[in-house]
């Protein structure tokens, strides 16, 4: 089980290139249910946002339905916030992705940031790196 970091699923929908390729492999496991996906619940109003913004709400809403449907979604509450704050991170929302990737069960993370996953209770990988390892 792999939980899926916000700017994997936005180099996808916004089809970012270089990114896009790897993104849209890691994706296409997800939506061929060879690996299950997770993304946090703090994710979807994220890349909710960043679609309306750029794109429009219409098209915004339509990704967000097709990511409820093929994504599990990891709950971010008071547990996972605790834990967030425990790992003493500098950017909050990396420690609360993580926690939030640790308490649902997932095993790793992909993300194109894994600098900012030092010390993640929760493996993290780029997307070229899982593809090449799993």
């Amino acid at each position: 089980m792999i939980l899926i970091d916000t700017n994997v699923v936005l180099d996808v929908m916004e089809e970012r290139y270089p990114h896009y390729a790897a993104s849209a492999t890691v994706i296409d496991q997800v939506v061929r249910r060879n690996v299950i996906g997770v993304l946090s619940a703090h994710a979807v109003t994220t890349i909710e946002y960043i679609v309306a913004r750029h794109a429009d709400a219409a098209r915004a809403t339509k990704i967000i339905e097709w990511l409820l449907v093929r994504f599990q979604i990891a709950t971010v509450g008071k547990a996972q916030l605790v834990r967030a704050q425990s790992l003493r991170w500098k950017d909050f929302e990396d420690a609360v992705t993580a926690a939030a990737a640790e308490t649902h069960g997932c095993n790793r993370i992909v993300t194109r940031n894994i600098s900012d996953f030092t010390g993640s209770p929760v493996d993290a990988y780029t997307p070229e790196e899982y593809l090449r390892v799993f």
